[in-house]
């Protein structure tokens, strides 16, 4: 592939609401070294994205232009040293930028075959949840069968996917949510215990369910103390997002006292080589149970690229349960 390609992608030049999002055309490169170019299906809508949008979250060195962190579709181009992938082969991956795109470049390593039984357009939800839940959860968090895992916003992309996750791993499962409906699809995807934080003390809850020996949170706040209490000894409390702040006030006697750890990660930044470790533990581990039929990406809604708009309103609303996707 000689001839520089055209592909639409989204920016934000300034900050803002989903108003703020533009639909560009950019000339696009051969793929790099180690690069593969793939025709998108889909990509999938992302809370760090809506951030991105905002304007507190740039994306990293080296990045490729545009919002979106994952996406489906066929291998178009391969790069130099690029092996194991064939042109035109379904695949979905994990990209550092330029995700929402006709055309999205991706290091090989964070790249996927689309698992069996999986439709190619739905793909494009699993890479970011999937990667986040399993470097979250099952390594830094070291999930075992049989402990209790407690996760928040459980009708989110993250949410659906750690339920099922942890469910094909033999744990006992604990989800929040914020409505009826959404406590109700929690449930459906396997939950043994589900709260809905507007209607009840989810910590009383949690700890007469016996407690959590892993929390993965996302809201951050005052659910940080209220998470520590929740926590068995010996337990694991891993934060990877804080809707509610990241500046937060607690007692670190509890801490001591019940041997618990906190710990915390981001996945954007990490380097070719950790995302790339990550995609084979994945590809081991987790694809077997999507092909199983033991987790599946649970699909929202879904809006064309030119009405990505749209897409952000949605996940601004905070109503959707499961995945939002944009199709190329």
């Amino acid at each position: 592939m000689n001839d520089p390609l055209r592909t639409r992608i989204v920016t934000a030049p300034q900050p803002g609401g989903p108003e703020a999002l533009r639909l560009e055309e950019v000339t696009l490169d051969p793929p790099g070294p180690g690069e593969i170019l793939i025709r998108v299906a889909a990509s999938g809508v992302n809370r760090p994205d809506i951030i991105e949008r905002m304007g507190f979250y740039p994306p990293p060195p080296g990045a490729p232009k545009g919002l979106g962190l994952e996406v489906s579709g066929h291998v178009l181009a391969l790069g130099e040293g690029v092996k194991g992938f064939d042109s035109g082969q379904p695949v979905c991956a994990l990209v550092a930028g330029g995700g929402y795109a006709d055309i999205a470049r991706a290091p090989a390593g964070s790249v996927l075959p689309v698992p069996r039984g999986v439709d190619l357009v739905n793909a494009a939800g699993l890479p970011e949840t999937v990667f986040t839940v399993w470097t979250n959860v099952f390594e830094a968090g070291a999930l075992r069968p049989g402990e209790r895992f407690l996760v928040h916003g459980g009708s989110s992309g993250i949410g659906t996917t750690a339920i099922q996750m942890a469910k094909a791993h033999g744990a006992i499962v604990i989800a929040t949510a914020g409505s009826a409906q959404k406590c109700a699809a929690c449930r459906r995807l396997g939950a043994d215990h589900v709260f809905n934080y507007r209607e009840e003390d989810w910590l009383e809850g949690v700890k007469a369910a016996g407690g959590a020996d892993v929390i993965l949170d996302m809201v951050g706040g005052d659910y940080v103390a209220k998470n520590l209490a929740a926590l068995n000894r010996f337990g694991r409390l891993v934060q990877i997002a804080f809707l509610n702040g990241s500046r937060v006030e607690i007692d670190l006697m509890g801490v001591m006292l019940k041997r618990q750890t906190i710990t915390g990660s981001t996945l954007r930044a990490r380097s070719h080589e950790e995302k790339a470790a990550i995609a084979s533990a994945v590809r081991q581990h987790v694809w077997p149970w999507i092909e199983a039929g033991q987790v599946r990406p649970l699909i929202d809604s879904t809006y064309p690229l030119a009405d990505v708009a749209k897409a952000h309103e949605r996940m601004d609303s905070m109503a959707h349960a499961g995945k939002i996707l944009l199709v190329a």
